[in-house]
């Protein structure tokens, strides 16, 4: 009978014991099939298994963690309001790539935010008592005090891309430089001149790098670097729609508009429709990160494609590497452990 089964001798809840003697093997064995271990016949194992089907018998996944000087949780740490989390396609899209590289491991995922004062002090407390066995850091700032508490606390941590050229933490990211080259590339070759360069956030070595490939795109270009082309941005629409209005207040004879994220380049577009200007006709206009924004919006919006989910994967994957190695966190190499992935540009009829 079913009730039966799911319950053990005492009436509550199977034991490892209970099941060991439904299908007639020692508890040791069964505890190795649970744990996957190969040092057992495959009668053994339909045995065992069988066993743990009819008693309904759960393993206490705490307990063998416990053992193990292990939470089997992982934090995904985002330093941002949760309003911004909800709003950007970027944050969902990470998350996306996190749960699939989860999904078969045993691992729970803990989403947690820190984008005030009290939130990080509260992180600061949650994480010094050691409750979950690695982080996964994205929208680092450059001023983050986050990954160098978690190198004081030795717990493994993979950040969303370095805060500088000299980061320690491993670290997965795009090509931010290369990304920006090609938006620009593109702008130019449809005939444009007067590109202007909405910013994300400075403090940010990713956007820091997106202004890089820019300038280097326009210099060997022969159009030299106009630093009134450059405004910045924070990564948000109003920031783009503030940024694009003082640019065309600036500089009238803008035609072309590389924005720092889709949704910077949704801000510009309604600046510049507030103007009068057409897009493409008049200006023509490119985001990053190729979101569904950049999909939905009228016109559609060329955009540099960064591989978020695949980020968001490798993140996890390098992460449970680092979690499964024992040795001490300052006595591991970067090799293999700062990655960057290539992007695409999209051509779509905003350009």
């Amino acid at each position: 009978m079913a009730t039966h089964g799911a319950r053990g001798r005492s009436g509550g809840r199977p034991t490892l014991e209970e099941v060991a003697a439904r299908a007639g093997v020692g508890r040791g064995t069964v505890s190795r099939v649970i744990n996957g271990s190969p040092r057992v016949s495959d009668a053994t194992r339909a045995a065992v298994e069988a066993a743990v089907a009819e008693l309904g018998y759960v393993p206490n996944t705490a307990a063998r963690a416990l053992a193990a000087n292990r939470t089997d949780a992982i934090a995904l740490v985002v330093p941002e309001p949760e309003t911004r989390f909800f709003a950007e396609p970027y944050f969902s899209d990470m998350l996306k790539g996190v749960g699939a590289a989860l999904s078969d491991t045993e691992m729970q995922l803990l989403l947690i935010f820190a984008g005030s004062d009290r939130e990080r002090a509260r992180l600061a407390q949650y994480l010094a008592a050691h409750r979950v066995d690695g982080v996964l850091l994205v929208s680092v700032h450059a001023d983050d005090p986050l990954p160098d508490l978690l190198a004081q606390l030795e717990i493994p941590a993979v950040i969303s891309g370095p805060r500088s050229s000299a980061e320690t933490l491993p670290s997965v990211d795009s090509d931010n430089y290369g990304g920006a080259r090609q938006a620009v590339e593109h702008l130019l070759s449809r005939g444009r001149t007067r590109v202007a360069h909405i910013t994300g956030r400075l403090d940010v070595y990713g956007a820091q790098r997106r202004v890089d490939g820019y300038r280097e795109a326009m210099s060997d270009a022969g159009l030299g670097v106009e630093e009134g082309l450059i405004e910045a941005g924070d990564f948000t629409e109003e920031g783009g729609h503030r940024a694009m209005a003082v640019l065309l207040e600036r500089h009238p004879d803008i035609d072309a508009v590389f924005a720092a994220s889709d949704v910077t380049a949704s801000g510009a577009r309604r600046a510049l429709r507030d103007a009068g200007r057409r897009i493409p006709e008049d200006v023509a206009l490119v985001g990053y990160d190729d979101s569904a924004i950049a999909r939905h919006m009228e016109p559609p919006l060329t955009s540099v494609r960064q591989p978020i989910e695949e980020m968001g994967r490798r993140m996890t994957d390098l992460l449970l590497t680092e979690v499964a190695d024992r040795r001490p966190l300052a006595s591991r190499g970067l090799e293999r452990r700062q990655m960057v992935l290539a992007t695409e540009l999209v051509s779509r009829s905003s350009s």
